[in-house]
């Protein structure tokens, strides 16, 4: 017996030497710096890019620990990563109160980095109260999808810049199928719902200028929301929450909007850039796709997104962590984020070149200027410094869904959103006499309070 388990102890010995000599040797003379980010494939390529550039670091991906409240609780208790994801102006606000941001102005500006240099849509994920706290990864508008040969096996002319949304209902309900029971066949436009656009073109806002107070309850958010309701229940070019099951149980809907467009179910889609992550798989090679410019209000007016890295405060390899977003500003960066389609590059004149218009890898791609000019009328989404964006998010859903299953009116859900909202600032200002301070002072300079009478004040 003894002979049993000293031939199992030296073959454990044996294989932990093969484990130990099969480890990564990058790893043992090189800096690692953890990123927590989400896991899309293109994140490999770019890290590999990082470490080709920064030989003396090794960067680690850590998708499943980056949450808002996994990164600030474990970098509190001094084991986050060194670098993080901010994907809006409440994460950046919750990651600087908290304490866990570090200002990285200084740095940046040393390197000859400013703010201007970068899209608007993206400033709220790295500039707070005139500080930079990081550097974006990537930013994206919206605009039109359309399959080339759907449009043509209709005899329809492909849509252009500066078409309207009359236009696009005509093209379609021209686009929608049904058959003799009035079922879809074919579906003119697939969502998403894309209400936040038409409140920008109809020049609706969520709050007033200095966040203190919602502004949904206005005209042009009522208008905007009931023009999103009549695309399914007066112009029919959109399927109802009732078609979207039946589809569903027939087994053609749930795979998402981008797959559901790449297999030929509908004619149109609002979406980005970064969709072609997805659509340029194997699965979608007959796909013959175009892109416009979305359809206009009363404005031109949209918003757009992006995704700022920050560094943590806390890190142990603080040097480091700074070189990575000076790699996220350099031309190096954005050619790939341009290359890969995750969006666009996130500096401006990184966008203007030959190579990103036309790419030699995807000379069928022939829409690029779209989402550079989507980009150009797109501004940031908006965020109050004053309400959990969290709970903004919960109450917007509620309520717009109300609308699509035709529960409520545009208007009423525009104005329960409103109020709700309105309550939920007074509730974050009775919780933080710090921000209940700044608060008043706002109030004291003419800004709009939430609350319609003294009785509700905090």
């Amino acid at each position: 017996m003894k002979y049993l388990f000293l031939g199992t102890l030296m073959v454990m010995v044996g294989a932990s030497m093969v484990a130990w000599r099969w480890q990564p040797g990058a790893m043992s003379d090189r800096i690692e710096l953890v990123w927590c980010s989400d896991d899309n494939p293109a994140r490999r390529e770019q890290i590999e890019l990082f470490n080709r550039l920064y030989p003396e670091y090794q960067v680690r991906l850590d998708p499943m620990n980056a949450t808002l409240e996994k990164v600030i609780v474990q970098s509190l208790a001094g084991v986050g990563p060194d670098l993080f994801d901010c994907y809006s102006g409440f994460q950046l606000a919750a990651y600087v109160r908290s304490g866990i941001a570090l200002d990285c102005t200084d740095f940046l500006e040393s390197r000859g980095i400013d703010p201007s240099s970068i899209w608007p849509c993206a400033l709220p994920t790295f500039v707070y109260e005139g500080r930079m706290y990081g550097q974006p990864e990537n930013v994206s508008a919206p605009a039109m999808w359309f399959n080339r040969d759907m449009f043509d096996k209709a005899g329809e002319l492909y849509p252009q810049a500066g078409w309207t949304w009359e236009d696009f209902i005509g093209v379609a309900q021209r686009l929608t199928k049904r058959d003799a029971r009035g079922r879809l066949e074919q579906l003119g436009f697939i969502g998403y719902w894309d209400w936040m656009s038409a409140l920008g073109q109809w020049g609706g806002s969520i709050y007033t200028p200095e966040g203190t107070r919602s502004a949904l309850d206005s005209p042009q958010a009522a208008e905007a929301m009931q023009f999103m309701q009549d695309l399914i229940y007066k112009y029919g070019v959109m399927p109802t929450p009732t078609e979207e099951t039946a589809m569903a149980s027939a087994g053609g809907w749930g795979s998402g909007t981008i797959t559901l467009f790449g297999s030929g179910r509908g004619a149109m889609a609002v979406g980005g850039r970064w969709w072609l992550c997805i659509l340029r798989n194997k699965a979608y090679a007959n796909l013959r796709t175009g892109a416009v410019e979305m359809p206009r209000g009363p404005s031109a007016r949209i918003f757009g997104v992006g995704k700022s890295t920050l560094v943590n405060v806390n890190s142990r390899q603080c040097d480091g962590a700074l070189l990575f977003l000076e790699f996220l500003h350099s031309r190096a960066w954005g050619d790939l984020i341009n290359h890969q389609a995750d969006g666009l590059a996130p500096v401006i004149e990184h966008n203007y070149t030959d190579t990103y218009l036309h790419d030699p890898d995807f000379p069928d791609e022939d829409y690029n200027e779209v989402w550079r000019a989507a980009l150009e009328d797109a501004g940031p989404q908006e965020v109050s410094p004053y309400v959990n964006g969290q709970t903004v998010d919960r109450i917007l859903l509620v309520q717009t869904d109300l609308v699509k299953a035709n529960l409520k009116s545009g208007p009423e859900a525009m104005r329960g959103a409103a109020k709700k909202i309105n309550e939920a600032i007074i509730d974050q200002l009775r919780l933080d006499p710090v921000l209940r301070e700044r608060y008043y002072r706002e109030i004291a300079s003419g800004a709009l309070p939430a609350w319609d009478n003294e009785a509700e004040a905090p």
